[in-house]
């Protein structure tokens, strides 16, 4: 119910919930369930995330006017619910007025809609594209009378940057400060969340809650991990980083403090009850990103299971099994596919690892197709010389076995190429690229061997795959091979994996420079080598399937360079 009367008690809900873009009226459902839970736990408000019924990022699906009036319609039939006597609400959504389309808030209670807030700073860096369909919100608009209590909501971006949206709320009267966001993951993004926090609080003294989306988006992976900071600058909850859940918090007024001389309101409200849970380290916060992205992926899209070409490599096998952690055994199908190449020993490590994971294994050769193509070949290609383009044959015999089991069985094809092979071309066009979703697309080599040797010891959370050894150590010991001529391994021609890497994240993450990049201990002509196959491979990148993002520059999202490009550092 309405009541602006001022309590001393409020106990503010933080719903960490996984919408999916476009589905309002499943988001609509979502939120209604969330509310009927906060309310069974004496929830008196429910905040919800950014963009909430529309899903985040709904990206040019908000120039569409009949999406638009969902999201609208959906907002309105939402606040009428709060006639009910049950908790108000705080919930994301598009909103088109006068002053343009906004990324917005509508504050509801007693069953109306008091109040509208509009986000002012909108991102245009990275991921963020809001510039290209949102206006700016027409000012800074004060804080929202709830029940007695001031509440300032700025909505994500406005509390990042120095624009001051924060301390001006203080300084119009606001109590708390509560903050929906869709702030996506990267590795160590709960330590820059906090940090920011701080600032702003140390700026505005008032305790700030930080409302974060959970779930996988195309690329994006929503890692929740929502949070307060106190007006003492402490951690005040820690809400658990991807698991979806409602929480509620008891926030008490301290009015000896709240109406201090000084006006200081830094000590009017406290948190006197709420979550404390442990962040995951950096292999487990990384793999269950990519084990939340991929199910995401594939269950939002509707695809019943998933396939992928197991070959004996490290980079199949940690993909099978983010694959049976994220679906469950009996949603993949794991196809072995050898050639003349292929040794013993990779045939066995397939075998075995399929059968760690309990998934369905098939072994599909490919000699007939391969000798079929070069037969067919053998007129055009006369005297020639064999090479990559007979070793190519494989890789896209394999692709076309993949997309026909794809086409026949409705199966989504897991493509399993790492970052440090999509960064230097090191990857077959309508081959071993193939597929539907790369779980591992933003993990370079060292990274995939960190995360196997990790889940060898640890089930994460939520994970439906077994405990133990689910990939061979053999695999992760063994020299790495794509296995497409006699005793080939990758270091035949690329440097160690541990240089490449390194000189990878100085060009890629870092924008270094080649001198910059040199004075770290590389060779140089490593280094320009490493450049130019950085550049030349933007063409394959620009078809390959999309990936999680986990580093704070993927390519695609983050990383947008020419394919046409003649620059190279140094000459």
């Amino acid at each position: 119910m309405t009541d602006n009367t001022a309590s001393d008690i409020l106990r503010i809900a933080v719903a960490q919930l996984n919408p999916t873009v476009g589905d309002v009226a499943g988001n609509l459902a979502k939120a209604r369930e969330a509310r009927a839970d906060a309310a069974r736990q004496g929830a008196d408000l429910v905040l919800f995330t950014e963009l909430f019924l529309a899903g985040y990022p709904p990206e040019d699906l908000v120039l569409k006017p009949a999406f638009l009036k969902a999201c609208e319609r959906a907002a309105k039939d939402f606040a009428g619910d709060t006639a009910d006597g049950g908790p108000g609400v705080i919930i994301g959504t598009p909103l088109k007025r006068k002053s343009g389309t906004h990324n917005s808030i509508i504050v509801a209670d007693g069953g109306k809609i008091l109040a509208e807030r509009y986000k002012l700073d909108l991102p245009n860096y990275g991921e963020f594209d809001e510039k290209r369909v949102f206006q700016v919100g027409p000012e800074i608009q004060g804080p929202v009378n709830f029940r007695g209590v001031r509440l300032g909501i700025p909505i994500c971006e406005d509390i990042w940057g120095d624009v001051g949206i924060c301390e001006t709320l203080a300084e119009s009267g606001a109590e708390i400060l509560l903050v929906p966001n869709g702030s996506p993951y990267y590795r160590g993004k709960v330590d820059v969340r906090h940090q920011i926090v701080i600032r702003q609080v140390i700026e505005c003294g008032l305790p700030i809650i930080y409302a974060n989306q959970l779930g996988g988006q195309d690329e994006l992976i929503f890692d929740g991990a929502s949070f307060a900071i106190g007006s003492d600058k402490t951690l005040a909850f820690q809400m658990s980083q991807f698991e979806e859940t409602v929480n509620v918090t008891t926030w008490k007024r301290n009015r000896a403090a709240a109406g201090s001389q000084n006006g200081n309101h830094s000590e009017g409200w406290v948190c006197s009850e709420g979550p404390m849970s442990k962040i995951p380290e950096k292999e487990e916060a990384d793999y269950r990103a990519c084990m939340l992205g991929l199910r995401d992926y594939v269950n939002k899209n509707g695809f019943k299971n998933v396939v992928l070409g197991l070959s004996g490599g490290i980079d199949s096998a940690i993909c099978a099994a983010l694959a049976v952690d994220a679906l469950g055994e009996e949603r993949l199908r794991a196809v072995m596919m050898p050639y003349r190449y292929t040794s013993k020993d990779s045939l066995k490590d397939a075998e075995d690892c399929a059968r760690a994971l309990g998934c369905r294994y098939d072994i599909v050769p490919i000699f007939e197709p391969v000798e079929g193509f070069l037969h067919t070949l053998t007129q055009l290609f006369e005297g020639t010389k064999e090479g990559i383009t007979e070793e190519n044959l494989q890789s896209r015999a394999r692709g076309t076995i993949l997309m026909a089991i794809s086409n026949k069985f409705g199966s989504m094809v897991v493509t399993t190429g790492n970052k440090s092979e999509m960064s230097v071309g090191y990857a077959t066009l309508y081959g071993d690229m193939n597929g539907g979703f790369n779980p591992i697309k933003d993990l370079y080599k060292m990274q995939v061997y960190a995360l196997s040797r990790w889940r060898n010891t640890h089930v994460p959370p939520g994970a439906l795959g077994p405990s133990g050894e689910v990939i061979p150590n053999n695999i992760i010991d063994k020299a790495p091979s794509a296995e497409l001529r006699e005793n080939q391994t990758d270091q035949d021609s690329l440097p160690p994996y541990p240089v490449l890497d390194d000189i990878l994240e100085c060009l890629v993450e870092n924008e270094m420079g080649v001198d910059e990049i040199v004075a770290r201990g590389h060779d140089r002509a490593t280094v320009t080598r490493v450049e130019h196959l950085l550049y030349i491979a933007e063409y394959k990148r620009r078809q390959a399937a999309p990936g999680v993002k986990i580093t704070k520059k993927n390519f695609g999202r983050d990383r947008r360079y020419p394919i046409t490009n003649r620059f190279r550092d140094g000459g």
